[in-house]
């Protein structure tokens, strides 16, 4: 007996780290609010007139928060945003039910429109900068530029002082692998713009949240990179000798550094 109930416990463990989804809300300052789904993030802010949502990652994951949402609040879902248009992270919008207003870049609800995705489109875009009011409290959109992608926007919450970033910022972490959709140089220039904004907490949409800073040392990142490459260039390397000669050992403490150089 005592065998079989000891292989139980380490099943059900094994369940619990292998074949169970992750997912938690966390309060990151005052009526924001942090959303984990496995490795992906979202946040939201209540207000008295309702709740922000920003992107909902998936069907499943939408929907989770949407019934926690009802049930530990009491105003509505009334605004979703979206970070930008790749599908880990806009997708299932509809989850948050019709009477929502969708938010995004205009060339994300493009993309949509475009790709035919089945996803809530846009009724509002922002091309460079868009302020959306609600129950005394702000939400500033903005546009840096092209980054991971072309339509990727930068969310700040100033009561909070939080800026909310995906995927082209992160903290003390790798850029996934081969940067895909990836803009340079102008992905550095777009976090040189958002290290110009009013904030002191940094979400990303995914890892561990930082502060103002880790924005610089994602950035100094990139350069380091950049110019690892333009010296590979002049010097004639190929790209396989140069992906096997850059090491970069001043960022060797970023998260992913072995999986992911």
């Amino acid at each position: 007996m005592k065998i079989t109930c000891l292989s139980a416990l380490i099943f059900s463990l094994s369940l619990l780290v292998y074949g169970q989804t992750t997912r938690s809300i966390t309060q990151i300052r005052g009526d924001l609010y942090r959303f984990q789904h496995n490795a992906h993030y979202s946040v939201f802010l209540v207000t008295t007139e309702g709740i922000v949502v920003t992107d909902p990652i998936s069907k499943e994951a939408a929907t989770w928060l949407n019934q926690e949402l009802a049930d530990r609040f009491e105003v509505p879902v009334t605004h979703l945003i979206y970070s930008h248009n790749h599908a880990d992270h806009i997708t299932g919008g509809e989850a948050f039910g019709n009477q929502v207003t969708v938010i995004g870049h205009r060339l994300t609800k493009e993309a949509i429109i475009r790709e035919k995705r089945e996803v809530p489109v846009p009724e509002i875009t922002v091309e460079d900068t868009y302020t959306l009011e609600l129950g005394g409290q702000k939400v500033e959109l903005y546009y840096p530029g092209k980054s991971h992608g072309d339509n990727c926007i930068a969310m700040l919450f100033p009561e909070q002082s939080t800026l909310f970033v995906v995927d082209f910022i992160n903290v003390n972490r790798l850029p996934y692998r081969d940067l895909g959709d990836g803009q340079m140089p102008d992905w550095i220039e777009a976090i040189k713009f958002v290290e110009g904004l009013d904030f002191e907490i940094l979400a990303p949409g995914h890892g561990i949240i930082g502060k103002k800073v880790d924005a610089t040392n994602h950035r100094q990142y990139f350069e380091a990179l950049r110019n690892a490459v333009l010296k590979g260039i002049s010097q004639g390397q190929t790209l396989q000798e140069m992906q096997q000669n850059i090491r970069l050992d001043e960022f060797k403490h970023f998260d992913n550094y072995d999986e992911w150089l």
